[in-house]
């Protein structure tokens, strides 16, 4: 499977730590969150990587390849367990590829400038990297996103992942509309539609879109004919729209923490969860 991953947003929530510094190479804990990103998409069964990059964010494209002056002065002082995480970022199997879009014109639009690397009879995935996930200690890593991707595989059904939000905070996600059916963590349902930031009193439903999608080629040429919607974007909740009039579409029920790595307090937050996960005591 292929995996789009749009990297070419500002950054503004995050100035000024953002203002030289892409913030998808801001670290939580020992590594970017762009590479904890990767890896999950690694570790669900994509094999391409397909980052949507501008420019001045060369320095992502950096991270993801050879270091050869690096990796020869940590291998001359003997420090393999440095070298190894160094070399080791992306196995020999998978191929990282950039695409840059010219303008920002909204999320719809960095799918589609992957429009002629997708295949055009395969699913592929989208991942924010703004948003982490950490799944249950008791779970594999990253076994959220694989069983979202293993289900799209076995029904052929595109599935949006969903967190539960509390009623306070209905208002500031997208939010699915499942017509009432209840479904446990690790459970789809078929979504009826999808409501852009709803108040609590019009919303649908607690489950509100989490930024990982795995969504069928289809929508690449809905992308291509929808008009420019909110802040005269290219929205891709548009797209998805029409494309459950065409298709089903699932809400995929994940037990992760989410954390929102593009605001402060979330960037913060997911720090100190993987610490803690580390064994480090606060």
């Amino acid at each position: 499977m292929q995996a789009i991953i749009p990297v070419a947003g500002l950054g503004t929530r995050m100035l000024p730590a953002t203002k030289a510094i892409p913030k998808e190479l801001l670290p939580v804990y020992d590594r970017p969150i762009i590479q904890h990103v990767v890896e999950e998409a690694i570790a669900a069964g994509c094999t391409e990587i397909i980052l949507i990059t501008r420019s001045g964010k060369e320095a992502i494209e950096n991270h993801f390849d050879a270091n050869y002056e690096l990796e020869h002065r940590l291998e001359k002082k003997g420090k393999e367990v440095i070298l190894k995480q160094v070399k080791n970022i992306i196995p020999k199997h998978v191929q990282v590829i950039s695409v840059r879009q010219e303008d920002a014109l909204g999320l719809g639009h960095a799918i589609l400038c992957a429009k002629r690397l997708i295949n055009s009879d395969e699913p592929f995935a989208v991942l924010l990297p703004d948003v982490m996930l950490l799944d249950p200690e008791d779970k594999p890593v990253h076994s959220s996103f694989t069983s979202a991707v293993a289900r799209a595989k076995e029904t052929g059904i595109g599935q949006i992942m969903v967190e539960k939000v509390s009623d306070k905070d209905v208002e500031k996600y997208g939010i699915v509309d499942i017509n009432g059916v209840a479904i446990e963590f690790g459970g789809s349902a078929v979504i009826k539609r999808l409501v852009e930031k709803p108040k609590i009193s019009q919303a649908p439903s607690d489950l509100a879109v989490l930024g990982r999608y795995i969504l069928t080629p289809r929508v690449m040429k809905l992308l291509e004919s929808v008009k420019p919607g909110a802040g005269d974007e290219i929205q891709l909740t548009d797209a998805l729209d029409i494309l459950l009039k065409e298709e089903a579409l699932e809400a995929f029920l994940s037990e992760a923490e989410v954390h929102d790595c593009g605001n402060k307090y979330g960037f913060v937050r997911a720090n100190l969860a993987v610490a803690k996960r580390k064994g480090m005591e606060f």
